[in-house]
């Protein structure tokens, strides 16, 4: 992996939380991820552990991704997530300690995320992002929510407002040079 490149942080995209609401994505991000990966991009893949006594547990009654298949990665990201680097939390946001460490580690200052769910785990990462005064980007068509569409748009109109709106992007508004295949 390169040091002080732009990462590009795959947020859950596990089995538990892929649901008719948010299948649309996957084909979306495994497509990013390919083209990231072949421009040369560093990518960070993180998956949500559930476990008994949490408080999604607590003050859900949510039992779901403590075990596989439901917290695997889902098998279409199976060939790139070897290239990149793969952090386990039990909190919505990478910023864990280990997470922290893996910032520091790689000198990511950019931050590119997406993935699911657009108003908790990917919101919490970028906002997380802003108050550690690096830079996140929320990319609006590479996330989706599993409890739909309102949910999604409620997230990005919330990111809108915390990290600015300028930093919730699409696609097509990533620098080329980030995702043009280096072949």
């Amino acid at each position: 992996m390169t040091s002080g490149r732009p990462v590009l942080v795959v947020t859950d995209m596990q089995n538990g939380f892929v649901r008719e609401q948010s299948a649309h994505i996957v084909p979306v991000v495994v497509d990013l991820v390919r083209r990231w990966q072949a421009a040369g991009g560093d990518t960070l893949f993180t998956r949500y552990l559930n476990y008994p006594g949490s408080p999604f547990e607590r003050f859900f009654g949510w039992q779901r991704l403590q075990s596989s298949p439901d917290t695997d990665l889902v098998s279409e990201l199976c060939p790139y997530v070897d290239r990149g680097v793969v952090l386990d939390k039990r909190i919505y946001s990478p910023f864990t300690p280990e997470g922290v460490g893996l910032f520091r580690q790689h000198d990511w200052e950019e931050l590119y995320f997406c993935g699911i769910a657009t108003e908790s785990c990917v919101l919490k990462g970028a906002v997380d992002a802003f108050e550690q005064g690096l830079t996140p980007w929320l990319i609006a068509d590479a996330s989706a929510s599993h409890a739909g569409t309102d949910a999604h748009e409620a997230g990005l109109l919330v990111a809108r407002r915390f990290i600015g709106p300028r930093q919730v992007i699409r696609l097509v508004d990533i620098p080329t040079a980030l995702t043009a295949s280096k072949c």
